[in-house]
């Protein structure tokens, strides 16, 4: 732990996969982010930890219904949303989720009630329970896009391998996959990941998300990895772990990410990561064409929005 405060640092995703069809849908989602990475590191600057800061992020991206979490979470094949968020601390190592939760507004609020309970990672029936215990109000997060595009795939008898990750003006079953996630690296040198998601949308029912694995997001005192994209890639992968223990190793993050997503590219894997080192090192990577994250490094904000395509991986200090 430092004696003194560090300079907070912080990442955030709203998802991965292909292109985003209009530039307007570009520049509102880069707009989006930017507005949550301010309000995020605002809390950073004021003193709140690694954990607060994820916790907050995840809850502000899933209320944004052009995501894929929460509010704007897409529909399973049956017409239900269910949804999967974990949280992990890496000063304590602890790892604490909800998998396939129904009708309540952040799921990640169950998930950092979990993180000092015994039982730390609920299923469906329980993570209901537990919302009810909690008197979280029934929150209904299905949008009119989200219904629409599940109308159209039902039509289709759902030919479409999953639906898309941000919903634009348009259809845009060609947007990308995966999840929200937010990463941060606290005043006392502390992090925490955070990861949450709707699914992959006309799934199996019972199908579980990376995102409630720590295949998807992981945390030590070393770092700590948000993932996002195909979810089954991800867990193949067992792929922030995997870059954690890396760091733990001896290797840079930036060298993790690239000789990871190196091998998860020969296998031709599908997502993208965010993540942060315990000297505030903020790195990203991708096998898919976009990655739409943001982060702020203490000095100034960027995102990866206009990354080419292809196997990519960058840093910021």
């Amino acid at each position: 732990m430092n004696a003194t405060p560090t300079q907070p640092k912080l990442i955030i995703h709203g998802g991965a996969g292909s292109s985003l069809r209009s530039k307007g849908g570009i520049e509102a989602v880069r707009s989006l982010l930017s507005e949550i990475v301010d309000q995020v590191y605002a809390q950073l600057q004021a003193g709140a930890t690694a954990e607060e800061a994820v916790v907050l992020g995840c809850r502000l991206l899933e209320n944004a219904p052009r995501f894929n979490a929460g509010t704007g979470s897409v529909l399973q094949s049956d017409g239900q949303i269910r949804m999967s968020a974990s949280l992990m601390r890496g000063a304590t190592q602890s790892f604490s989720g909800v998998i396939n939760v129904s009708r309540v507004k952040n799921p990640v609020d169950l998930a950092q009630f979990l993180q000092s309970e015994r039982d730390r990672v609920l299923s469906d029936w329980g993570a209901a329970e537990l919302a009810r215990e909690l008197g979280l109000p029934p929150h209904n997060p299905i949008t009119d896009k989200r219904l629409k595009e599940w109308v159209k795939e039902r039509e289709n008898n759902f030919a479409q391998d999953m639906a898309g990750v941000v919903a634009e003006t348009e259809a845009s079953a060609e947007a990308g996959r995966g999840t929200i996630g937010v990463v941060a690296f606290d005043q006392k040198g502390h992090l925490a990941a955070g990861t949450s998601t709707g699914g992959k949308g006309f799934e199996r029912v019972g199908r579980v998300s990376d995102a409630a694995m720590p295949a998807g997001n992981y945390a030590d005192a070393h770092a700590a990895i948000s993932c996002t994209g195909i979810g089954e890639d991800i867990i193949d992968e067992c792929f922030a772990p995997r870059v954690v223990v890396r760091v733990g190793d001896g290797l840079s993050l930036v060298d993790a990410f690239a000789r990871s997503f190196a091998e998860a590219a020969s296998r031709k894997r599908d997502f993208g990561a965010i993540g942060i080192d315990a000297r505030g090192i903020i790195a990203w990577g991708k096998t898919s064409d976009v990655l739409l994250a943001a982060y702020h490094d203490g000095t100034q904000k960027g995102d990866t929005l206009d990354l080419g395509k292809g196997v990519m991986t960058g840093q910021c200090s």
